[in-house]
């Protein structure tokens, strides 16, 4: 045998291929199988579920502009005031209502460093919930 060519084991019927007809069969009924199983693993308690009627309660906390202009001047609600105002403000708009927001708009020419002393001096007043606001069609 050792002295065999593989010229010698394709003439005696030797074929070194693979054979895939037993796979493409385990596969088959493995296929089967599972086609038969899934249904029962697909199964669901009906039951009956309360009803009720609520509406849904949707308020919208308050809001406040603020809006710093390109100069450095603040703006609350279109009226122009100072970084102490502004404080005292915010905290009046948070002792009225806690979740008020704050929406920010700040032109693209002001300092960020101004834009910071808004924020600071808004929870200093106890607005917490801050926005900015941008435009979404600049370039």
């Amino acid at each position: 045998m050792a002295g065999r060519s593989l010229r010698d084991d394709l003439e005696d019927g030797f074929n070194p291929e693979i054979n895939t007809t037993p796979l493409v069969d385990v596969m088959l009924v493995l296929l089967v199988v599972f086609i038969i199983t899934m249904p029962a693993l697909q199964h669901a308690v009906k039951v009956e579920l309360p009803r009720v009627s609520s509406a849904q309660i949707q308020a919208k906390p308050a809001t406040v502009d603020v809006a710093i202009d390109a100069g450095g001047v603040i703006h609350w609600n279109d009226r122009s005031v100072d970084v102490a105002t502004l404080e005292q403000l915010a905290a009046d708009a948070a002792q009225h209502d806690p979740q008020t927001e704050l929406h920010l708009r700040a032109d693209r020419r002001t300092p960020y460093e101004e834009v910071m002393q808004v924020m600071a001096a808004a929870q200093h007043g106890g607005l917490s919930r801050i926005g900015f606001v941008s435009d979404e069609n600049a370039h």
